[in-house]
């Protein structure tokens, strides 16, 4: 009787200990995130360390979570973190504390040290970090999938195509106009996209003159639109600009002088055709960093378990992460050797014949 009820104890324990280790295993494939489950849905967080509206990045990155929404079985929520920075890392840090998401996403490189912190304070959460890479050396970032672009590919495309515009010249910039650039902040992903613009033009016309000067902020049209000023003054026919918002007072100046722009991140002209097509006749085009693009490829691997976290990711032309937008007035007026040129230009740069020099040159 004692050893019949011996082996009735030992086997209930063995039944709770395997329970148990269901359970556990249950739980560890929730946190991960087990598309297969039945009625499985990934929960993704946007956070925008500013405001939607800046026709640029965080734009753009907005709009790949509503096409991630409409695409794949995702539930999606932006979050605007405003303009003051030192909200930024609470409002992260109760995004990844809530456990309502499996994702959050954040961009740029000011959020990195926030999401190199809470990596390690919340190792079940997954983080993607676009336009920007954290230290894997330096933290506990297994967890976070960073996604970079060689932004100085497409804005190498577009220095050559500014060069060769000013040297033919245009209505309101005479040949020989000189080229401006206006950068948001100086720091690599904007010194990426100058150093490449600058590259261009001068690999298209040697010598030809570049104003540059940084607005040192991204949500300022007001100064963009000053300092616009000012280059057009000097001589100037085009101005590149890579600021954000602060780039729509670099357009706004350009249709008030009938001189023209180059933009980023989104189609510029597609942005300004309808609302506003004194701005739109002025924009040549824009190098698109394709952030929407990419984000959905991003969450679309990471359902299928395939998202390399715990490194980083470059896209380039080759990857389609960065190109150059192929119509405006200009662009669609502009003579087919021309564009037969910047083409075979992007040929030679996807084949490896053409190397383009870059802020992240050595590491990318």
């Amino acid at each position: 009787m004692k050893q019949a009820g011996f082996l009735l104890l030992r086997q209930l324990c063995w039944l709770g200990l395997l329970v148990l280790a269901l359970y556990a295993l249950a739980w560890a494939g929730r946190r991960a995130y087990a598309p297969e489950a039945a009625g499985a849905r990934l929960r993704v967080a946007l956070f925008i360390n500013g405001t939607r509206g800046d026709k640029s990045m965080f734009d753009s990155a907005a709009h790949g979570m509503a096409q991630v929404a409409a695409a794949l079985p995702v539930r999606t929520r932006v979050i605007e973190g405003g303009t003051d920075p030192t909200r930024w890392e609470a409002a992260l840090s109760d995004l990844a504390d809530s456990g309502d998401y499996d994702v959050v996403v954040a961009g740029t490189f000011t959020m990195v040290p926030y999401v190199q912190k809470l990596a390690a304070q919340f190792p079940a959460t997954r983080f993607i970090v676009f336009d920007a890479a954290v230290d894997y050396a330096a933290c506990q970032c297994g967890n976070v999938y960073s996604m970079l672009f060689r932004q100085n590919e497409g804005a190498y495309l577009a220095g050559y195509l500014a060069a060769r515009l000013m040297q033919q010249g245009l209505p309101g910039a005479p040949a020989g106009s000189a080229l401006g650039v206006v950068g948001g902040m100086q720091f690599p992903v904007i010194e990426d996209f100058i150093i490449g613009f600058g590259a261009g033009a001068r690999a298209a016309v040697p010598g030809i003159a570049i104003l540059s000067q940084y607005a040192n902020a991204f949500s300022d049209p007001a100064a963009g639109k000053e300092i616009a000023k000012a280059q057009f003054g000097q001589g100037a026919g085009l101005i590149f600009h890579a600021a954000g918002a602060t780039g729509q007072g670099v357009t706004e100046a350009a249709a008030e002088a009938r001189r023209y722009v180059i933009g980023v991140d989104m189609d510029q002209y597609q942005l300004y055709r309808t609302s506003n097509p004194q701005r739109a006749a002025g924009i040549v085009t824009s190098v698109l960093k394709e952030v929407d693009a990419g984000l959905l490829r991003a969450v679309g691997l990471q359902l299928e378990g395939r998202l390399p976290y715990g490194r980083a990711e470059s896209l380039g032309l080759a990857e389609g992460g960065i190109r150059l937008a192929r119509h405006s007035q200009v662009m669609d007026a502009a003579a087919p050797a021309l564009l037969r040129e910047v083409d075979a230009l992007q040929d030679a740069i996807v084949q490896g014949r053409v190397r383009v020099p870059g802020a992240f040159a050595k590491t990318m």
